[in-house]
């Protein structure tokens, strides 16, 4: 094996050129977008995969302020307490998310105590999860109302979900978290 020493100025002409076409293939159009350049590129890039609104989101923390306008000069409304909780997202604004709760109520929530992980929380009365989805499987459990619980998967009129460790699946109409039609996998 033959060594070849290798010179300082070459490693960094060799970083130098590395960087350069990192930025030169950022410059390129994308396709589907407009060609833009440099800031304009990347906030097209970044709009375009944004998530859309509305959407369901949870709870990041036990204590979540919700605000009467996004920004922290704007007065604190109410506090959100249960770490988990699904909220809906019905407009974005800078890092502020404009947050809907299950009773129907509006305010802003900084984005960084929201997690994109999805909720739910049980309506109604008890509800029966089943191991399989349909009216007469087997039960796994029972979950009153107002428990929260994860959301794994949706296929038609029936979501997998998992409540205090167990899964099994309700029906939509069961709980709240999830659109009618939205297919969760």
């Amino acid at each position: 094996m033959r060594y070849f020493p290798i010179r300082l100025e070459s490693i960094l002409a060799v970083r130098c050129f590395a960087a350069i076409s990192i930025i030169l293939a950022l410059l390129v159009p994308v396709q589907g977008l407009a060609p833009v350049r440099g800031l304009a590129l990347a906030q097209a890039l970044a709009a375009e995969a944004a998530p859309p609104v509305p959407r369901f989101v949870s709870l990041r923390s036990d204590k979540v302020n919700v605000r009467s306008g996004p920004d922290i000069s704007y007065p604190i409304e109410w506090v959100l307490e249960r770490k988990g909780m699904p909220v809906e997202v019905v407009q974005e604004k800078n890092n502020w998310r404009k947050v809907r709760d299950i009773q129907g109520t509006e305010g802003w929530v900084n984005q960084a105590l929201l997690s994109s992980r999805r909720s739910i929380i049980v309506t109604g009365a008890v509800r029966t999860l089943r191991q399989e989805a349909r009216d007469n499987a087997p039960a796994v459990a029972r979950a009153e109302p107002d428990v929260i619980g994860q959301l794994l998967q949706c296929e038609g009129d029936w979501c997998r979900v998992e409540v205090s460790g167990l899964r099994g699946w309700l029906k939509r109409t069961e709980f709240w978290g999830v659109y009618p039609s939205e297919t969760v996998e």
